[in-house]
């Protein structure tokens, strides 16, 4: 697969949103980079609006980037973090991963995360992209709140936890408090940003505890 057939357009990073990720951790992915293309694609084809393209920010200049849209193949990052923002069937969506040391590995963490978020609708909780709206819970700062859903709460601690691709243990989340509190435990490990979190990613963390809390009564 070619950058051609990833259908983005890469963009320098203006401006990270929150902190950077103080430890960063070399990735478990151990897949060709080919796969992860033919991931991302799939993956944003089943979310994007028609006739849009998803823009993908990482950390060059603009003469890094070919004319094309696509990094210069001697182009390399000032750091490994990656922004994704399209405009979707569920309105404009924009996610910032740097946990990895290497920007292809966010790239294949934001891909593997949408994949866990379209896998919500597998089980018919969701009808209208409620899990996208579940990674924009944090409140604003006018003071409105936005609903997350208990499957979106679980597949945050799971995600997080380490867990993502294990379908039972957001089953466990949901269906067990005591399940709920220790894969909430284990999770907190890795957010909180004295062990190398970032004060966002605990706080979305702690909005889905508190939904999980009122989800087991």
């Amino acid at each position: 697969m070619s950058w051609n057939d990833l259908n983005a357009r890469f963009r320098p990073i203006s401006n990270w949103p929150g902190e950077s990720t103080r430890e960063r951790q070399r990735s478990r992915f151990d897949t060709p980079w080919r796969r992860t293309l033919q991931l991302f694609a799939r993956e944003v084809q089943h979310i994007i609006k028609p006739g849009e393209i998803p823009i993908l920010e990482i950390a060059v200049s603009e003469s890094q980037i070919r004319i094309d849209g696509y990094p210069k193949a001697n182009a390399r990052p000032s750091h490994p973090g990656v922004i994704l923002s399209l405009e979707s069937k569920y309105g404009p969506l924009r996610y910032p991963c740097d946990n990895f040391d290497d920007w292809q590995d966010n790239i294949r963490a934001l891909a593997l995360s949408l994949e866990a978020l379209r896998k919500v609708d597998r089980y018919g909780v969701t009808q209208h992209g409620e899990q996208y709206e579940g990674w924009k819970a944090l409140p604003p700062a006018g003071g409105s709140t936005v609903t997350m859903t208990a499957q979106v709460a679980a597949d945050i601690i799971a995600c997080t936890a380490g867990r993502g691709d294990e379908e039972e243990v957001k089953r466990d989340i949901l269906h067990d408090r005591q399940w709920a509190k220790s894969f909430y435990l284990e999770a907190a490990k890795f957010a909180h940003p004295d062990c190398g979190g970032t004060a966002a990613s605990f706080q979305r963390l702690q909005t889905a505890k508190t939904v999980l809390d009122a989800h087991h009564g």
